[in-house]
């Protein structure tokens, strides 16, 4: 008997509980919904509480698409695709090549290059943003992509090298040495041992970098002031101005603007949650 209410409240608790994340799940993509429907209102429709669209229409999309005579919004997503497949490639390559020196070799005053490297994850960036701009604009780089480029392409940052030395220290050093004796070279360990067992991780690095660099509305402001370069973030920015928000169209292409990184961390959600994972747990 006891065994019969034990299983009918853990079949009852079991419903409570979907019951509960249903709810929860409902809450939290009726907005997402409400924005995929109100691209395709009316002006005049925007306002009203219709969930629905009485008269559909494609206007939004079509007017927001073609931004101005000489610039799509298609020119926009290539310039953003551009610069982040770059940062991407660099985060990814960069970023494991200074964490294989800090978690495999030996090298003068290592510990204390690795702290300043750590020093940096609590250093804001608005603290660096003026210096970095005086230096950028000596260098004529400004209205370039080079500042939006470079860091990403020198390291890729604290976040990610912390994230690569975390799994390093975890692969055991004997794989090293064995690959020593056979007359290795260290290059040859990191591109044939260890890198190879980077794949969950570097594949968080690379969602990081996409996404971050993805998003970077403020640096792309800053840095970038001719239209033709402009990115998605700076596109949906050039849809409201001081006289006019142009609400239809600017649903409209932001919920195409976040179509790649949903596609992204969708597709390689397995291998993102178990870089995360396994970066934590190692070492």
């Amino acid at each position: 008997m006891e065994k019969n209410d034990l299983k009918q409240k853990k079949h009852k608790n079991h419903w409570v509980s979907h019951i509960d994340l249903i709810l929860l799940s409902a809450i939290m993509v009726f907005p997402i919904l409400w924005w995929f429907f109100a691209t395709f209102k009316p002006l005049n429709e925007l306002g009203s509480r219709n969930f629905l669209p009485v008269n559909w229409t494609l206007s939004n999309y079509i007017k927001g698409w073609q931004m101005t005579n000489s610039l799509t919004f298609g020119r926009l997503f290539l310039n953003t695709m551009f610069i982040v497949s770059i940062n991407v490639v660099g985060a990814v390559t960069s970023g494991s090549l200074v964490a294989f020196a800090f978690g495999r070799m030996e090298f003068k005053f290592k510990n204390f290059w690795f702290s300043v490297v750590m020093m940096t994850l609590m250093l804001p960036s608005q603290v660096t943003v003026v210096s970095q701009y005086i230096m950028y604009n000596k260098l004529h780089l400004v209205n370039t992509y080079v500042p939006l480029i470079l860091p990403y392409c020198l390291g890729g940052g604290a976040f990610f090298i912390f994230l690569l030395i975390q799994f390093i220290r975890g692969i055991p050093r004997e794989l090293d040495e064995s690959a020593k004796c056979d007359g290795a070279s260290t290059f040859c360990i990191y591109s044939q041992i260890i890198l190879p067992l980077l794949k969950a991780p570097l594949t968080t690095v690379a969602i990081y970098a996409f996404i971050w660099s993805w998003d970077d509305f403020y640096s792309q402001m800053l840095y970038l002031s001719t239209p033709a370069k402009f990115t998605v973030g700076l596109g949906l920015r050039m849809l409201v101005d001081q006289w006019e928000i142009k609400w239809g169209e600017l649903f409209a292409m932001s919920l195409l603007s976040i179509i790649p990184s949903l596609i992204l961390f969708f597709t390689r959600q397995k291998d993102f949650i178990e870089g995360v994972a396994a970066s934590g747990i190692k070492g």
